[in-house]
């Protein structure tokens, strides 16, 4: 009878410490392995000078849209409207909502955004960038080898933001300090 009261009580109390801490840890582990990551793919779709955010680079609308591209000879004049504006708010969101999560700010929303970028940017790369005609490129879940496979990969980026989606922010974060709801 000792025993399991013990056990009770030792896991209401990591259950308690670990609402805050699991979603510190994964920002934590979001900012360390995914903050860098993102911005430098960021950069990388910005034109010249000072407001080259508005004017991406020819290798941002070839990153978004390889076969479109292609199509036009590589002449992004050739693009409509619709390719400048997915983009430019492709740029944004890997600039801001990076920050958000790492901030705390509007974690959830941020974390459900990345989310939403993750899996546009793993269908571009199987689909546009041709990564599905290679064998292995997608990854086969339980199949022991580790690596650089799209999909393994990108799962592990996505339990991460699930956390921060279904926990919120936790300990020391911005939505702590700026709404009262906030977990």
């Amino acid at each position: 009878m000792y025993l399991p009261a013990i056990f009770d009580r030792t896991a209401a109390q990591l259950n308690r410490i670990g609402d805050q801490l699991l979603p510190l840890l994964a920002r934590l582990v979001f900012a360390g392995v995914l903050l860098g990551y993102f911005w430098k793919s960021a950069t990388t779709k910005l034109g010249d000078g000072i407001f080259g955010i508005f004017t991406p680079s020819s290798g941002g609308y070839v990153q978004i849209f390889p076969r479109a591209m292609e199509a036009v000879g590589y002449d992004t004049s050739q693009l409509s409207i619709f390719h400048w504006a997915v983009v430019f708010a492709g740029t944004v969101a890997e600039f801001v909502l990076p920050l958000l999560i790492v901030t705390g700010l509007l974690t959830r929303l941020a974390a459900f955004g990345m989310i939403g970028f993750i899996a546009v940017q793993s269908l571009t790369d199987l689909y546009g960038h041709g990564g599905i005609a290679h064998e292995g490129t997608l990854g086969a879940w339980f199949d022991r080898v580790p690596g650089d496979l799209i999909l393994d990969q990108r799962a592990f980026w996505v339990l991460c933001l699930a956390i921060l989606v279904v926990k919120g922010a936790g300990a020391i974060s911005a939505d702590r300090l700026l709404f009262r709801n906030a977990p």
